[in-house]
């Protein structure tokens, strides 16, 4: 009988190997049945997992940063039973903005959005536009948080702000739809950590074997997301899980989530530059200002070895 994990996600095409892990039979060769619960935004999902409502968080590690040291958005305190325990991707982010925004000079004065304020990728955003003369403690622009990115999608749509970091898929309904695509945030700043799988450190204690399964059927799943002859299934899988999702969008979604360059981690391995990159732009953003520890503070490559 295969062992149930609970796995919380943001709504998005960066959840595809976890479709073609369920699928595929992937995690159930490795005994597992996973159960995917979603999230609106990065408040419930960090709340929610401090009270044990599901085993694996798919998130930003920036969150998983901000929670251990006490510096998350949800008044939960420090989480240092939270850590990550295998790398995904780069978080895919693009700055989107209206149709009449340009360039990135054209955000000043204008108002933009993110998840929440102090975790995240809100300081992805802040640096972008501080490396184009823009800064927040100056008043060149306006911040709100808007929630998750389809919540922050529907604001853009709807005019309520002017520009927000989005990725697959929403930042292709954006194009699609005629909102400029300013700049991916990788070309600005260069290696950055996005997307980890995460638990609680008692958890894992407690079912170290699950975890090395989870990591082992996700590998694989993306090993056949990037076998070039398997992109027509995967394109249909990518639609079942998110019948809401437009064939051409979908599509879409493969050279975007699938660049041999900027996709998908292959090996699942946590990149250490971009972790590094995620704890600078911490120190230079997070309120209150503090020291952070090192990598192994917040991440256990023991899983994934």
């Amino acid at each position: 009988m295969a062992d149930l994990v609970v796995v919380n996600v943001f709504p998005g095409g960066f959840n595809w190997p976890i479709y073609v892990g369920q699928d595929k039979g992937l995690f159930a060769r490795h005994g597992l049945e996973v159960e995917v619960q979603g999230t609106p935004d990065s408040v419930t999902q960090m709340t929610d997992f401090s009270l044990g409502k599901f085993d694996i968080a798919m998130t930003a590690v920036d969150n998983i940063v901000a929670y251990v040291e006490g510096q998350g958005q949800a008044p939960i305190g420090p989480q240092p039973e939270f850590f990550a325990f295998m790398g995904v991707d780069t978080g895919f982010l693009s700055l989107v903005a209206s149709p009449d925004i340009k360039s990135i000079a054209d955000l000043r004065g204008k108002t933009v959005s993110v998840d929440a304020l102090t975790t995240g990728y809100a300081f992805v955003l802040y640096e972008i536009l501080r490396r184009n003369g823009l800064e927040l403690d100056r008043g060149d622009y306006q911040l709100v948080g808007a929630g998750g990115m389809s919540q922050r999608w529907a604001g853009l749509r709807e005019g309520r702000h002017h520009a927000t970091l989005l990725s697959a898929p929403y930042n292709l309904i954006a194009r699609n739809a005629g909102f400029s695509q300013l700049v991916r945030a990788t070309d600005v700043i260069g290696p950055y950590q996005g997307n980890v799988a995460a638990t609680r450190r008692s958890w894992a204690a407690a079912n170290g074997d699950k975890i090395v399964s989870y990591v082992g059927a996700f590998r694989e799943a993306v090993t056949w997301l990037y076998e070039p002859a398997h992109q027509s299934e995967a394109v249909e899988i990518l639609k079942r899980h998110l019948p809401q999702m437009a064939p051409d969008i979908a599509a879409a979604s493969y050279p975007e989530l699938l660049d041999p360059t900027r996709g998908f981690f292959r090996t699942c391995d946590l990149d250490q530059t971009g972790l590094d990159c995620v704890l600078e732009l911490r120190k230079r953003y997070a309120p209150p200002t503090k020291p952070l520890g090192t990598a192994n503070r917040y991440f256990d490559p023991l899983y994934s070895a």
